[in-house]
C-alpha cells in the first residue's frame, strides 16, 4: 500500500539535513511521546544486545536507550547524514580510553533509507522508532523490512502521528480556499497499522492512541515550529511556489477565528503507540508451509 500522496524523498532528506540543528528544541511532541514509549519497557523482561533506533533524528532518545540497556549496541539509523552525526556521541579522548574512564555508550551511526536497511537478516533484538513511520512511501514494505532485520522473538516499538493530527490546520486551509490534502500530509489509522504488522509477520500487536494539544501564541510561531522540524510539505503533489501574502493572511485569519478571545491557537496531534513481536514464519516466501523439526513429537526409541 503506497502512500496516497507520495513524498519527495530527496527534498525530505534535504529539509531534515537543514533542520538537524533546530529539530531537538522544536520537537516537543516527539520528545514527550518518546519518553512515554520508553516507560513501556518497564513491564517487559528483555535483555537486548542490539537495538536499532530507526528514524533517530538528532538522537533525541538514543542515549536513554543506551542507558536503559547498557549491555546493548545501539545503531542509529536515519536518511539524513546531519541527523546521524548529531545522534552519535563524540569519540572520547585518548586519556579516557587508555585509563578506562570512558563511559561512552556503544552507539553506532548508519545513514540509510529506513525501508532498505543494509543489515543482515535477523540482526537486532529490538527495533525502536519514534515518529518516523509517516515518512515512508510504502508502509507495508517498510514493516516487512523491519521484520526482516529483527531476530525471531524480537520486539518492534514505535510511535506515529494518526489521521486526526493537524486537523485545525486542515480546516483553516480549507476555509482559506486551499486544498488541504495537498498542503498537509495524510496519516495512517492505527487499525490499518495493526493489520500491516500482522501481515508483515508480527504477532500480538498492541495499539493505542492519545491526543496531545499544542498551544501557539501566533500562527508565526506555528510556522517556525514546523520549519524547525523539517516538516514543511514534501509531497510530490504539493503546489509549487510560495503562498501569496494574501493567501497566507487568509490562512492565519482562519486559525485566529477558531480560538477563543485572547486564547492560543490550538493544534491537535493524534499519537499512535504500538509494539509487536516477531514470530517464526509459518510459510516460505512462495507460499509453502514450514514444518520445524523441533516441533515434531518423536516416537519412542526402538
Amino acid at each position: 500500500m503506497s502512500a496516497p500522496n507520495p513524498l519527495d524523498t530527496a527534498l525530505l532528506r534535504h529539509r531534515f539535513d537543514r533542520a538537524a540543528i533546530s529539530y531537538a528544541d522544536a520537537a516537543v511532541v516527539q520528545r514527550e511521546v518518546g519518553n512515554r514509549l520508553l516507560e513501556r519497557f518497564d513491564v517487559m523482561r528483555i535483555a537486548p544486545t542490539h537495538i536499532l533506533d530507526v528514524g533517530c533524528g538528532p538522537g533525541t532518545h538514543t542515549t536513554a536507550l543506551a542507558a536503559r540497556f547498557p549491555q546493548a549496541v545501539v545503531t542509529v539509523v536515519d536518511h539524513s547524514a546531519a541527523m546521524v552525526a548529531r545522534a552519535v556521541p563524540p569519540t572520547p579522548g585518548l586519556l579516557a580510553r587508555f585509563t578506562g574512564l570512558s563511559k561512552r555508550p556503544r552507539i553506532r551511526g548508519l545513514v540509510s533509507d529506513m525501508g532498505r536497511l543494509p543489515l543482515p537478516r535477523e540482526h537486532a533484538d529490538v527495533l525502536w522508532s519514534n515518529f518516523a513511520l509517516q515518512w515512508a512511501n510504502d508502509l507495508p514494505a517498510l514493516l516487512a523490512e523491519w521484520n526482516r532485520v529483527l531476530k525471531i522473538g524480537g520486539l518492534i516499538m514505535f510511535t506515529a502521528p494518526g489521521p486526526d493530527t493537524l486537523n485545525e490546520l486542515r480546516r483553516a486551509l480549507t476555509k482559506a480556499g486551499e486544498a488541504a490534502n495537498q498542503r498537509v500530509q495524510q496519516f495512517t489509522d492505527l487499525h490499518d497499522i495493526g493489520d500491516m504488522l500482522v501481515h508483515a509477520g508480527f504477532a500480538d500487536p498492541v495499539m493505542d492512541m492519545e491526543v496531545i494539544t499544542l498551544e501557539y501564541a501566533s500562527a508565526a510561531a506555528l510556522w517556525r515550529d514546523i520549519k524547525a522540524q523539517g516538516a514543511v510539505t514534501s509531497m510530490l503533489s504539493r503546489p509549487r511556489g510560495l503562498l501569496t501574502p494574501r493567501k497566507l493572511r487568509a490562512i492565519e485569519s482562519a486559525l485566529d477565528s477558531a480560538r477563543k478571545p485572547d486564547g492560543p491557537i490550538r493544534i491537535s496531534v493524534e499519537v499512535i503507540y504500538g509494539h509487536a513481536w516477531k514470530v517464526a514464519p509459518k510459510k516460505t516466501a512462495d507460499g509453502h508451509g514450514i514444518v520445524r523439526l523441533e516441533s515434531i513429537q518423536r516416537g519412542p526409541k526402538p
